[in-house]
């Protein structure tokens, strides 16, 4: 991937997340960060010179003036969600590839309409998601794919939460109903749902419930709630998310004869190392005092940080497709749907009293 040449990525909104990304761009091998948009040029200016864009970077004070320019191959939408649909059909309109950070839609209905957008164009299309690229996630998944150390998965635990303090609440976009309206299911919650899919291989569940006890704010945005999830073959799996309790980020798969752990899953504690312990036809000695074979830690380094790798990864998508003639990997949008899907009928389960909710094709 790294000798192919830089792929020229455009910012459009200047959000908190943006410092991330644009710094994921600069320190991909293959991307290059060529402009940001904001509703002012005095934003867009200020967000540049704080966040050390190249002098050649072009700023702009509108998101269409980006979207115009003919030398910007990727668009970057760190909106807030009301706006996805408005803005990434624009953009592959005008026939820029897109990274749509998540949550990607307000629902599968609206997605669906992003995605259309994207295939329509030949774009190629991927979400915010940065734990998917890490090269710890390749190593697990190889555990979960061993029959002898693991076997066949049965359940899936996540966990993904934060504190939120004062300021979070009363100003946040993720808790304004007319900006975020999924609140913390759409935002801590989506990494919920996606990590269960990925160890799920993508399978998707037949039905959702709603743990009773979701908490809603006034203004109607949910705070906290869990859900579980069951499929056709016996397979369960449950989720928490939360903007009111201490950051925990954890995810436990559970096989017939192993089990994968890890407590750092969307952010890495140390950003160019990541670990998770396995255990494996797991029993306790005669005496029951100790694990036998007790459990393993698996550290992953990697010289990328998981954005990066992000970065790096769809950069070269974009040009298999741009210069090498290929079609749009549709694999992304197929899991982004997915994950969508599942956030969908979980709020809709909440919404009739923690009801049971079949999940639609």
């Amino acid at each position: 991937m790294s000798s192919e040449p830089k792929i020229r990525f455009g910012i459009i909104g200047c959000a908190d997340i943006s410092r991330k990304v644009s710094r994921a761009i600069t320190l991909a091998p293959n991307a290059k960060l060529s402009a940001v948009a904001s509703r002012t040029l005095e934003k867009a200016t200020a967000f540049a010179t704080a966040n050390n864009f190249p002098s050649e970077a072009k700023i702009y004070g509108s998101y269409e003036a980006l979207l115009d320019d003919p030398e910007i191959d990727v668009v970057y939408i760190p909106l807030p969600t009301t706006l996805h649909l408005k803005w990434a059909s624009l953009a592959a309109q005008k026939k820029k590839h897109i990274l749509l950070e998540k949550p990607v839609a307000v629902c599968a209905t609206e997605l669906d309409q992003i995605l259309a957008a994207c295939e329509a164009n030949g774009v190629q299309f991927m979400d915010g998601t940065m734990w998917l690229h890490h090269p710890r996630t390749a190593k697990m998944k190889e555990f979960l794919h061993s029959k002898d150390g693991f076997g066949e998965l049965k359940t899936v635990h996540s966990c993904l939460t934060f504190a939120a303090d004062e300021s979070f609440h009363k100003e946040n976009i993720r808790v304004k109903p007319d900006l975020d309206s999924l609140g913390a299911l759409g935002d801590v919650g989506w990494y919920c749902t996606y990590s269960i899919l990925w160890a799920a291989d993508y399978e998707m569940p037949k039905t959702v419930i709603a743990t009773p006890g979701a908490v809603i704010s006034d203004a109607g945005v949910i705070l906290a709630c869990g859900a579980s999830l069951h499929w056709g073959d016996g397979k369960s799996a449950t989720f928490h998310c939360s903007f009111l309790t201490n950051m925990t980020s954890t995810i436990t798969a559970l096989g017939t004869k192993g089990t994968l752990q890890v407590n750092d899953l969307v952010i890495p504690v140390v950003e160019k190392e990541a670990s998770f312990v396995v255990s494996s036809n797991t029993k306790v000695d005669d005496l029951m005092t100790s694990w036998v074979p007790a459990p393993s830690q698996h550290v992953v380094s990697t010289d990328l940080p998981q954005e990066v790798c992000l970065i790096q990864e769809l950069s070269h998508l974009v040009w298999e497709v741009k210069v090498n003639g290929g079609q749009p990997d549709l694999t992304w949008a197929s899991r982004s749907r997915k994950t969508q899907q599942i956030l969908d009928a979980v709020k809709v389960s909440i919404e009739k009293g923690f009801q049971t909710v079949e999940i639609g094709t």
